[in-house]
């Protein structure tokens, strides 16, 4: 077994040409026999089924496994994830099936086997599309069985050990793709020694000649720094043999990745840079921890704002420690993390460090564990309610990059979210139903915009309304993946509820003039439409009518053949004939209207399919329609008035022309507010230094309103005109 030395300089890394010898004695210091005899017969099966297989590096494929099983015997993980780790190429790469890995290893380790192996018998549209899936595969996988991940992460890390054969491109994207995924998760699972490593080769990898610029300067300033450090783990160590608290105290180097962000975030020169070296305390028990803390923030001054509490309050992914920063000899500031030996040992493993899976008759869970199932049970939540694989992996990342605040709720207890949350994920944390129905939010006893950033520290209260559903507009403040995907999923089946109706609408206006109403179509005529267009339910065709996709008429001569007797002349001709569509205002997303004519009740209307968006509707005047001979004899464009009882707040832009003088523009905003009406947008536009323009964007009820409103405006002695846009 040969080594050769790690992409930081400072852990050794064993060679990938790792044999199956080395492997069983090193699984042999924590399984009996007979496991080890289960390893090697799995190595024997993955030997020959991958047999005449080479590596692009030209070695034996099958020193890959072995070499992953080797990572996951360091972690002590369990008899089937080694089994499986070895096995994790065959369903992949060579002709044996799940059913004769389960016959053989029995139907775990053929569930782990497939849980990692990729989607390679499907046909993608892309490389994007790809990744999601495979993505998609693996964590709906972990969610059943977290050993899925724990496996690929250290195929993953094997395989970013062993770039260097790959050319530059594709070295560089399976970089960025492990960056993107891999590292995030091995983060929120606690496993900083392979998440560690990851980075350092990512950078290796995407910024090869950084890498190597800023090794050589760590290596060189590694001296002096080390002096410093040394000299205070000599006093530390002393003052804890004084108050008898047995220790362990080292010095311990930041690695590569994390000093080159940090250089980049804050702008820094590496000789700003003052902490790659820090110090680790280790001791027994919480209550050593503290007494510790007090022992450290008296031998120096700590920095201010920079101590953190994460044994009160862990990471949510289970981690724990409290660390404090100190101005060190000479001013100098440094780090000091103080843990106990459990928590140091969960802080280099994660979720594998207390790696247990009880028999039926045990209870209880380790925290981690629980921790790592919580966020699992997210994961299926979030894919239930996604689209599709690429909207699932984007929710995915957003819940995987985020620090963390820490709010109450009105009971008082914790709850930890993303940093710029609000109250909507704070709703939707508590409960998907509580953030459907969100209406308004208090922040410690005080009303705030949903919009709001939460802080650490705050009491947040949500207030409900049973009749209020989700807003489209809350998806551009939300930042959980849960909250995300659930308003997405609640908008998309409204939408597709109020396209249903309008689609309804449209087609019994368009059959009124035949005399037939939908429910009447023959039901072969209508098998024999729905066949045509490819969709298996009246429903379907309805969404797709509602949504502007298909014009109705064009939809109708497929339903009612038989009712045209004269051809298309007389269809037109009844087409025709029939009633304007009404408009009232309340029809929701599937009727949108033009923001370049801003159409209100009392104006003359015409309304535009638009595939996806259902009708746009225009003012007949409006100069992005076309001329009305053209409009007439085609089908994108539908007759459309104004329902009688049309209510709601229709946006509008007027232009007043004023005297350039102070306070005009608080005197023409108080007028319009006096009328009931709200401001969107205003702009100013100087025109000759005598007067000027003001553009108004506000929201009026109808014609009368915004008659009644341009009224009072005119009164005001320094309006010199206005009118509408």
């Amino acid at each position: 077994m040969s080594k050769i030395t790690s992409q930081d300089g400072v852990e050794p890394i064993i060679d990938e040409r790792f044999l199956i010898s080395d492997l069983c004695d090193l699984i042999s210091q924590y399984m009996n026999q007979d496991q080890v005899k289960e390893v090697y017969r799995a190595y024997l099966f993955g030997a020959q089924a991958h047999e005449g297989q080479l590596r692009i590096s030209g070695e034996p494929y099958i020193y890959h496994p072995i070499a992953v099983a080797r990572i996951l015997a360091q972690m002590h993980m369990d008899v089937k994830s080694i089994i499986a780790s070895i096995l994790h190429d065959v369903l992949e790469d060579t002709p044996a099936t799940r059913k004769l890995i389960a016959k053989e290893f029995g139907e775990d380790v053929a569930h782990l086997v497939d849980g990692v192996s990729k989607l390679t018998h499907i046909k993608f549209k892309n490389k994007i599309e790809q990744q999601a899936e495979n993505i998609q595969k693996v964590l709906l996988a972990m969610a059943k069985d977290i050993r899925v991940i724990m496996i690929k992460l250290a195929d993953r890390l094997h395989n970013m050990r062993t770039l260097g054969a790959l050319n530059p491109d594709k070295r560089r994207r399976i970089a960025q793709e492990t960056l993107d995924i891999y590292i995030p998760i091995a983060n929120r699972l606690g496993i900083y020694t392979i998440r560690h490593e990851l980075e350092n080769l990512v950078f290796k990898a995407i910024h090869p000649l950084r890498y190597l610029v800023l090794e050589n300067a760590v290596n060189k300033a590694g001296g002096h720094r080390k002096e410093l450090i040394d000299k205070i783990n000599q006093a530390l160590g002393s003052r804890l043999v004084d108050m008898s608290i047995d220790a362990q105290v080292a010095s311990r180097k930041k690695h590569l990745f994390s000093v080159y962000n940090k250089m980049r975030d804050k702008r820094l020169p590496f000789s700003k840079i003052l902490d790659v070296y820090a110090l680790r305390v280790l001791v027994d028990s919480v209550d050593d921890c503290y007494r510790v803390l007090g022992i450290v923030h008296n031998l120096f001054k700590p920095i201010p704002g920079r101590f953190k509490d994460y044994i009160a309050i862990p990471k949510s992914n289970g981690y724990q420690s409290l660390h404090t920063a100190l101005y060190g000899p000479h001013g100098i500031p440094m780090e000091v993390q103080i843990r106990t030996q459990e928590m140091d040992k969960f802080a280099e493993r994660g979720i594998a460090a207390h790696w247990l899976y009880k028999s039926p008759d045990e209870k209880g869970e380790v925290a981690a564990h629980a921790r790592a199932r919580d966020w699992l049970t997210g994961i299926l939540e979030m894919q239930q309610s996604a689209g599709d694989s690429l909207e699932f992996l984007e929710n995915v990342k957003v819940d995987l990059f985020h620090d963390e605040v820490y709010v109450y709720t009105p009971d008082g207890d914790i709850l930890k979210l993303p940093r710029n949350s609000t109250p909507v994920d704070f709703a939707y944390a508590v409960h998907t139903d509580i953030g459907n129905r969100c209406v308004a939010a208090k922040l410690d006893h005080s009303f705030a915009p949903l919009n709001t950033p939460l802080y650490s520290g705050q009491t947040v209260e949500i207030v409900t309304s049973p009749g209020s559903r989700p807003n489209a507009a809350w998806l551009n403040y939300v930042v959980t993946a849960k909250a995300r995907s659930n308003i997405r999923n609640y908008l998309k089946h409204m939408q597709a509820d109020e396209a249903m109706s309008q689609g309804r609408r449209l087609l019994e206006r368009c059959l009124k003039p035949l005399g037939v109403r939908l429910d009447d179509v023959r039901k072969e005529d209508l098998e024999t439409a729905l066949k045509e267009y490819g969709f298996d339910d009246l429903s379907e065709l309805l969404e797709d009518v509602g949504l502007g996709n298909r014009p109705p008429s064009l939809v109708v001569r497929r339903l009612v053949p038989t009712r045209v007797s004269d051809g298309e002349s007389e269809e037109t001709k009844e087409m025709k004939s029939q009633s304007a569509l009404a408009i009232s205002g309340t029809e929701g997303m599937v009727v949108a209207y033009g923001r370049c004519c801003h159409p209100i009740p009392g104006d003359q209307i015409v309304a535009k399919l638009s595939k996806g968006r259902g009708i746009v509707v225009h003012r007949e005047t409006c100069k992005n329609l076309e001329a009305s001979s053209k409009r007439a004899g085609s089908d994108k464009y539908i007759d459309v008035q104004w329902a009688d009882d049309a209510i709601g707040d229709f946006s509008c832009e007027i232009k007043l022309e004023i005297e350039n003088k102070s306070g005009l523009l608080a005197r023409t905003a108080t007028v319009i507010s006096d009328c009931n009406v709200d401001i969107e947008n205003v702009e100013m536009e100087d025109r000759d230094g005598f007067s000027m323009n003001l553009l108004y964007l506000i929201k009026v009820a109808d014609r009368k309103h915004l008659a009644m409103l341009m009224r009072r405006l005119r009164r005001i002695a320094s309006v010199m005109s206005i009118h509408r846009m």
